[in-house]
C-alpha cells in the first residue's frame, strides 16, 4: 500500500511537472514567436528579398499605371512654377500642341514647367510636362518632333512600364503592399520618390527607336516637316558634349548612339524623298504683340 502511493505521489509530482514544463514550452513559443514578429516588422530590410521573389509576377494595368502618373504628376505640377495659361511660353505650347490631345486609349494635357533646364516627359495618364529650357533653344518643328517622341512612348506603353518599376521599387519594397497583385496606396514620400523616377526614367534603345519612329509618323501624318526631327536630334547631339544633364543622357544614351538617331532621321525622310536640310525658324516665347487700339477722329462742323 505504501508502495503504491509512493508510485501515485511520484507520478503525480512528474505530471505536475511535465505540466509545468509545456506551460513555460508555451510562454517561451508565445515569446519566441512575438520576438520573430516585431524582428520582421523592424527589420524590413531582411524581409527585402522574400517581397522582391513575390512580385515577379506583378502586372500593372494602365488604368493602374494612369492613376498613379497622375497623382506623382500633381505632386510634380504643385512643387514646380507651372506656366499660367496666359504666360508667353504656355500660350506657344498650346498653339503647337493644342489640337492634339487624343490617342489610342489615353488623353494629353500639356503643362511648362519654368526652369532652364533642358527637359521634357510625358507619363502613362497621358501628361506631358515640357522645361521652358528646352523651348528657348527649339523651334515649334522641333518641339513637335521632341515632344511627339515623349508622347511615343506613352502609346507604345513604355511610360507605364517605367511606372511599374518606379512603383515595385519604392512601394512594394518598402512595403506597401504584399505578394499580392492588388496596387496599394502609396505614401507622399513614396509618391516623390515614384515622380523623379518617372522624370529620369531610363528606356531601353528599342524602345528609343521606337518613339524616334513614332515621333517621325506623328509629323508625317500630320503634315510637319519630318526634317525636323533630325534638326531637333543634331541640337540634343550636341549638347550632349557639354555638360547638359539628364534629358539628353536619357533621350539621347550617348554621343556615338544621338549621332546614329539623328542620322536614322534623315534616312527616313530620304527613303520618303522627303528630306531637305532643315532650317531652323526663328523662336519666339514671347506674347504676340497687342494691336493697338484705332484711335477715335472727330471732325469739327464748319461754322
Amino acid at each position: 500500500m505504501f508502495l503504491l502511493l509512493s508510485i501515485f505521489v511520484v507520478v503525480n509530482s512528474n505530471i505536475k511537472m511535465m505540466k509545468n514544463k509545456f506551460i513555460v514550452l508555451g510562454i517561451l513559443f508565445i515569446s519566441f514567436g512575438a520576438a520573430k514578429m516585431n524582428a520582421q516588422i523592424n527589420l524590413g530590410e531582411k524581409a527585402i528579398g522574400a517581397l522582391q521573389k513575390g512580385v515577379t509576377s506583378f502586372t500593372l494595368t494602365n488604368e493602374d499605371a494612369a492613376k498613379l502618373s497622375k497623382e506623382a504628376v500633381d505632386k510634380l505640377d504643385a512643387e514646380h512654377v507651372v506656366a499660367a495659361t496666359t504666360d508667353p511660353y504656355a500660350v506657344r505650347l498650346n498653339r503647337v500642341f493644342g489640337k492634339h490631345t487624343k490617342g489610342e486609349g489615353y488623353t494629353l494635357n500639356y503643362k511648362v514647367y519654368k526652369l532652364k533646364e533642358v527637359n521634357a516627359f510625358a507619363t502613362a495618364d497621358g501628361s506631358v510636362r515640357v522645361y521652358s529650357g528646352l523651348m528657348d533653344i527649339m523651334d515649334d518643328n522641333e518641339l513637335l518632333a521632341v515632344i511627339g517622341h515623349e508622347i511615343g512612348h506613352v502609346a507604345n506603353n513604355d511610360s507605364r512600364d517605367a511606372m511599374r518599376a518606379a512603383y515595385q521599387k519604392e512601394a512594394l519594397l518598402d512595403g506597401a503592399s504584399s505578394q499580392s497583385a492588388t496596387v496599394a496606396s502609396v505614401t507622399d514620400s513614396q509618391l516623390g520618390k515614384i515622380g523623379s523616377a518617372m522624370i529620369d526614367s531610363k528606356h531601353s534603345r528599342k524602345q528609343e527607336t521606337e518613339a524616334d519612329l513614332f515621333s517621325y509618323d506623328f509629323l508625317k501624318k500630320n503634315g510637319y516637316n519630318v526634317n525636323a526631327e533630325e534638326s531637333a536630334f543634331r541640337i540634343l547631339a550636341k549638347m550632349s558634349e557639354g555638360t547638359e544633364a539628364s534629358f539628353i543622357d536619357q533621350m539621347m544614351s550617348s554621343h556615338p548612339e544621338s549621332q546614329k538617331r539623328a542620322d536614322d532621321a534623315k534616312k527616313r525622310a530620304e527613303k520618303d524623298g522627303l528630306y531637305k536640310a532643315y532650317v531652323q525658324q526663328k523662336i519666339v516665347n514671347t506674347a504676340p504683340a497687342k494691336k493697338a487700339a484705332a484711335k477715335k477722329t472727330t471732325t469739327k462742323k464748319k461754322k
